[in-house]
C-alpha cells in the first residue's frame, strides 16, 4: 500500500481541451485489472500509470460566464475569475500543474492571468499546447508566442490523436523525481514490496452527504478518554483526529460529502471530493457510512467501487440504523439486500449502527483493527501452494481450445492489499470466471475479507526439464 499519488491538475480556460487530454491520461492508460460494477470512468478525477509510474490526476473542467439577472453574460472579467478561482484551488492540492491552452487560437489574455497565478504557486508547471494535430500544423501555429508565460518548454499535443500526450507526461514524471511502483518479479519470487509500518491504523470515514460521518467521528472522539490530539489533515477539509483503542493507535480522517458529478453546483466542493479521494489513498482502512434509509444506491455503488478499485481494506457501515429498525427492517434481511445491491463485494463486512446514540460505533475500531492485520498480513508459501495444488487437483481450469491449462506456482509479492503471482501455462486463456474462483477459495482458506490482488503469469520453459521431472523416463 503507498500513499497518495502525486496529483496533476489540468487548469485552464473552457474549450482547450482539458477533458479530453483528462481521458486519454486516466481512461486510456489507466492501469485497469477489470471493469468493477458501480465505477464509472466519467469523473473529473482518476488514477493512471505511465510506463511504471503511479500518478493521479484532476480535470479542473470549463467554465461558462455567469448569467445575469437579465439572462446575458457577464463577460470575460467573470470568466476569468472563475477559472483563476478554480486554478487557484487545483494549485493547492496539486503536485504540478498542467495549463492547457489552444495552440489553433493562440494566446489570451484568460491564459496570461491564470499563468501569472500558477507562477506565484511554486510547483512544477507546464504548458500544454492542445489542438496540434499534426507536424504541418505545429510549423503553422502561433506556438512560440506561449514561451511569452514564462514556463519554460511548451509542448505541443493532440490529446483527440495522442500526438505529444507521452512527452509531456514523462516531463511531468521527470520534474517530480518518481520512482516506479514496485512491480511482481516474472518468477513470481518474493520482493520486498511491504507497507512501510507506521504505527498507526489511518482510517478514512467517506461517504454521501449527510449520512452522519462527522457525528459518527464525534461520537468517537467523546467517548475515547485517550485522545492524542487533533491535528490538520493534509487537506483543509479533511481533519485527522488521533486517538488509541485497546493499544492501538488510529488517526480517524473525516472527509467531506461525495456526490455524484452532476450532483456538485460548485467548484470548490468539487476539489473537497479530490480531497476526500486523496484520503482514500493514503488508507489502509476506509469506512464507507451508508444511510440506513437508504442505502445501496447509485452514488453508493460509485464510491463503494472507487474504494475497491483502489484496494483498499473495507468496511461499511450502515448508520441511523435506530430509524430503520422503528420502521420494522432486521439485519439480515437488510444484508442480503444491500449484497444484492453491491454485488462486487461480497467479502466486504457490513456493521450497524447510530452515531446518534453511540450503538454499534465501536464496532467499527474492531472491524477496521482485524482488516488491517488482513490487510497487512504475509501467508507462508508452502500453505500457499498446498492450497493451489488442491484447486488444481479438485477444479482445474476449463480447457482452452482442447489444451489443459495448468496451476503449477504461487508466491505472495507484497502487502496491502495481499497480492500473488501465479505462474501458469497460458494465462491468457484462463477465464475471469476461473479467476474469480481462484480468489474465492484463497479467501475461504485463509478467511481473508480484503481486497486480493492475482497475477497470472507464464512459466518460462526450460531447455530441459528438471532431473526431479525426468525421474522414471525410458529411453528412446
Amino acid at each position: 500500500m503507498t500513499g497518495p499519488r502525486p496529483l496533476v491538475a489540468l487548469v485552464g480556460r473552457p474549450n482547450v481541451g482539458k477533458s479530453t487530454l483528462f481521458n486519454r491520461l486516466v481512461g486510456r492508460r489507466a492501469a485497469i485489472v477489470e471493469d468493477v460494477p458501480g465505477v464509472t470512468r466519467d469523473r473529473n478525477y482518476g488514477d493512471f500509470s505511465w510506463d511504471g509510474f503511479e500518478l493521479s490526476a484532476v480535470d479542473t473542467g470549463g467554465f461558462e460566464p455567469e448569467p445575469d439577472r437579465k439572462g446575458g453574460a457577464r463577460g470575460e472579467r467573470t470568466l476569468m475569475h472563475q477559472v483563476q478561482e478554480q486554478a487557484q484551488l487545483a494549485v493547492d492540492e496539486a503536485s504540478a500543474v498542467v495549463l492547457v491552452v489552444d495552440g489553433r487560437e493562440g494566446i489570451t489574455a484568460v491564459d496570461r492571468a491564470l499563468a501569472e497565478m500558477l507562477r506565484r504557486s511554486g510547483k512544477p508547471l507546464f504548458v500544454a499546447a492542445n489542438k496540434v494535430d499534426s507536424e504541418q500544423a505545429k510549423g503553422e501555429l502561433p506556438l512560440s508566442d506561449f514561451y511569452d508565460l514564462g514556463f519554460g518548454e511548451v509542448h505541443p499535443v493532440s490529446a483527440e490523436h495522442a500526438r505529444g500526450v507521452a512527452e509531456l507526461a514523462e516531463a511531468v514524471i521527470e520534474a517530480l523525481g518518481l520512482r516506479p511502483a514496485p512491480r511482481a518479479t516474472a518468477e513470481g519470487e518474493e520482493e520486498a514490496a511491504e507497507a512501510p509500518d507506521r504505527g498507526e491504523l489511518r482510517l478514512a470515514i467517506v461517504g454521501r452527504p449527510n449520512v452522519g460521518k462527522s457525528t459518527l467521528v464525534n461520537r468517537l472522539l467523546r467517548e475515547d478518554r485517550f485522545v492524542v490530539s487533533e491535528v490538520p489533515g493534509t487537506t483543509r477539509d479533511s481533519i485527522d483526529s488521533v486517538l488509541e483503542r485497546g493499544g492501538q493507535r488510529f488517526v480517524i480522517t473525516d472527509t467531506a460529502g461525495i456526490r455524484r458529478k452532476r450532483s456538485i453546483a460548485q467548484q470548490v466542493e468539487r476539489f473537497s471530493v479530490v480531497r476526500a479521494m486523496r484520503a482514500i489513498d493514503d488508507a489502509d482502512v476506509v469506512a464507507v457510512i451508508l444511510d440506513a434509509l437508504e442505502a445501496g444506491s447509485e452514488q453508493d455503488a460509485r464510491l463503494v467501487g472507487l474504494v475497491e478499485e483502489k484496494a483498499r481494506a473495507l468496511v461499511l457501515v450502515v448508520n441511523k440504523w435506530d430509524l430503520a429498525a422503528r420502521e420494522g427492517a432486521t439485519q439480515s434481511w437488510y444484508t442480503k439486500e444491500l449484497r444484492k445491491r453491491l454485488p462486487f463485494v461480497p467479502w466486504v463486512p457490513i456493521l450497524f449502527a447510530s452515531a446518534r446514540d453511540g450503538t454499534g460505533v465501536e464496532r467499527i475500531l474492531a472491524q477496521a483493527s482485524r482488516l488491517w492485520k488482513q490487510y497487512r498480513v504475509r501467508l507462508p508459501t508452502p500453505a500457499l501452494n498446498e492450497l493451489l495444488e488442491a484447486i488444481q487437483e479438485g477444479h482445474p481450469a476449463p480447457l482452452a481450445r482442447g489444451r489443459p491449462v495448468k496451476l503449477y506456482y504461487v508466491a505472495q509479492v507484497s502487502t496491502a492489499p495481499p497480492t500473488f503471482v501465479l505462474q501458469c501455462s497460458r494465462p491468457e486463456a484462463i477465464t475471469d470466471s476461473y479467476r474469480r474462483f481462484v480468489e474465492n477459495r484463497f479467501r475461504e482458506a485463509f478467511r481473508l475479507r480484503v481486497p486480493l490482488r492475482f497475477v497470472f503469469r507464464e512459466r518460462k520453459r526450460r531447455e530441459r526439464p528438471p532431473p526431479a521431472a525426468r525421474k522414471g523416463r525410458g529411453h528412446a
